[in-house]
């Protein structure tokens, strides 16, 4: 073999493994895309639900220090996330200012009551933790009544379910996809070493000492694409926080170590997988298979 052939080989195996690195990598970069949008999806989701909530309105006859006292008690609930006490004073305003003139003036007394004003934490915002929470503040001899909206808790909830079940399916089809790309890269780099390891097969080398070189190669090149990928979802993430401070907290570092290390914990796993059973192939592979 003259030099001048042996330097194109190496460059077009150089040039194949570049490839191999950089469809693993962009492969890996939508799955964690896609990773960090359900997650945040999930965010936005809690954030959604925690603000439903409901009003508990007291008697005429309740006592300030009683409310307060009942305040306090349901701060220290598992289901309550916040809860505002609202004087008959403050709930006269507020509905003044929402009809734009003063309808105590008009009445000629104050007809609303004090109420307490709370907000849920995202697992208690459902119809059915709601009744069981209203059956129980109802027990209170100072509560008149407990008001919230059944048919808004209802849509919510339901909608967020239509889009998580949306959000799960392409989940699953992308990573179908994203498996099937990465084998077949995977697959293309090892038919192009088909003949060395027919070679190293003939002259007696175990399948193991032949499938070595090649997992481990997988495996840096799957390190690799998943190193590239996280720069590029970093470059993502910085650029989010900076337009969207709301959503993207970049403080939440767990929560990308967590994508980032699937990032990398799947692309070497695909990688040694793909790798695996491509060799194994052409193992089996009778020698006139090879030239087809």
């Amino acid at each position: 073999m003259s030099k001048q052939e042996e330097k194109y080989n190496k460059r077009r195996l150089k040039s194949s493994y570049i490839t191999t690195v950089v469809s693993i990598s962009l492969v890996l970069f939508m799955l964690g895309l896609l990773g960090l949008i359900v997650m945040h999806a999930q965010k936005i989701s809690n954030q959604v639900k925690e603000n439903i909530g409901f009003s508990i309105f007291m008697k005429e006859t309740a006592k300030e220090a009683d409310i307060v006292r009942f305040q306090k008690s349901l701060d220290a609930t598992t289901f309550s996330k916040s809860t505002e006490y609202i004087t008959k004073e403050q709930a006269a305003q507020n509905v003044s200012k929402t009809l734009g003139e003063d309808f105590v003036s008009f009445l000629g007394n104050n007809p609303l009551t004090a109420q307490i004003d709370v907000r849920l934490y995202a697992n208690y915002a459902n119809n059915d933790s709601l009744k069981s929470i209203e059956k129980l503040i109802l027990r209170n001899d100072i509560v008149k009544e407990v008001y919230y909206q059944k048919s808004l808790v209802q849509l919510v909830n339901e909608n967020i379910r239509k889009i998580s079940l949306v959000f799960l399916t392409f989940s699953s089809l992308l990573l179908v996809i994203a498996i099937a790309l990465i084998n077949n890269t995977i697959r293309l780099s090892v038919y192009s070493n088909r003949f060395l390891i027919k070679t190293m097969q003939l002259v007696g080398a175990t399948q193991h000492f032949i499938r070595k070189p090649f997992l481990y190669k997988g495996i840096v090149s799957g390190i690799y694409g998943a190193l590239i990928a996280i720069v590029f979802l970093s470059g993502i993430l910085y650029a989010a926080q900076r337009n969207f401070p709301d959503l993207v907290n970049i403080q939440e570092i767990d929560l990308y170590l967590s994508v980032f290390g699937i990032v990398i914990l799947l692309g070497i796993l695909f990688s040694w997988i793909s790798t695996f059973l491509a060799v194994r192939k052409y193992l089996k592979m009778k020698t006139d298979g090879l030239y087809y």
